[in-house]
């Protein structure tokens, strides 16, 4: 059994309108919705999860939709980048899809050695596509436009933006098991050796940063994976050694959650391989069906017609 943290599971982070940002994720990036539910707290609210075939850990970026909003800032104690792996010689046709789409995006530039196209979702969400190093060898999800050669594999890094680092670096290596890899001015690059791909952390440094807001087009929190909950609890007890509070396991249908802030301020999850997103859909039609948790079960009527109308054809 792997008793490590195994690189990242997923991503959270909040959208202004259901549509659009379904629109985006699977017409434009290429993605695959694998789960249509609704924000445990508020179920008037959607939650898309998108990623590859079966949502894979490593590839789950999720979104809460929240209609109106408004836009939110990127800032220091929040995560404010999400890095894509991408096949070599496809930035290019990246770029010429998102000329054509009308995307807002930078120019290519290196990091670490690696080519990244920069670029924001409608929500001002700031993503890079980046060519990896290292060989990625997962499978990506099609669609008729974006083929095998250039579609996402999953994430590659997440960039933390913190005024000091040393106390969340502390948390990556003591408890998480990464090490620091690499520094290109205030940034450092912290990687986990326990798996291939999702594996690495940027911690951005900003001592002079303002403080960042969340809304539409940031972050709300990121998950690191474990492989089941037997593994989780182990690490709930180092983080409680360690002085930092830490929720209780939560049932999120697809996986258990452990939640806690760690020292520069981004809220942190735990989560689980178990059970995964077959747990109610078949792989074929992941995605397809509004699907509820159990304490809103007898609500749907209600909650259908709350909900936003969202074109999927």
């Amino acid at each position: 059994m792997n008793d490590s943290i195994l690189g990242l599971h997923h991503i959270t982070a909040i959208a202004n309108n259901a549509q659009r940002n379904y629109d985006f994720y699977t017409r434009v990036l290429g993605l695959r919705m694998v789960k249509k539910t609704v924000n445990f707290d508020d179920p008037t609210t959607y939650h898309f999860y998108y990623g590859n075939e079966q949502g894979a850990p490593g590839t789950i970026l999720t979104f809460f939709p929240w209609e109106g909003i408004g836009p939110g800032r990127n800032g220091t104690g929040m995560a404010t980048e999400i890095g894509y792996s991408v096949p070599a010689g496809s930035l290019d046709n990246w770029v010429a899809r998102f000329r054509e789409a009308g995307v807002s995006m930078g120019e290519q530039a290196e990091r670490f050695g690696e080519r990244y196209l920069p670029f924001t979702d409608p929500d001002g969400l700031a993503l890079t596509l980046v060519v990896s190093q290292q060989p990625d060898n997962r499978i990506a999800w099609e669609t008729d436009t974006v083929r095998q050669d250039m579609a996402t594999r999953g994430f590659h890094t997440i960039t933390l933006t913190l005024q000091k680092i040393d106390a969340t670096a502390k948390i990556l290596t003591d408890i998480f098991g990464y090490r620091q890899l690499a520094q290109e001015g205030n940034r450092y690059r912290f990687r986990t050796d326990a798996v291939p791909e999702a594996a690495i952390v940027d911690l951005l440094e900003e001592p002079d940063g303002q403080m960042g807001r969340n809304a539409a087009g940031t972050n709300h929190h990121v998950a690191f994976r474990v492989a089941n909950d037997t593994v989780q609890m182990a690490f709930r007890e180092k983080i409680l050694a360690s002085g930092l509070q830490i929720t209780p396991k939560i049932d999120r249908d697809y996986f258990f959650s452990l939640y806690f802030r760690e020292p520069g301020g981004v809220l942190f999850e735990i989560a689980t391989d178990n059970p995964g997103f077959t747990v109610d859909e078949p792989l074929a039609e992941l995605g397809s069906h509004l699907k509820l948790p159990k304490q809103y079960a007898a609500s749907r009527d209600r909650i259908e017609k709350a909900l936003p109308v969202l074109r999927t054809n």
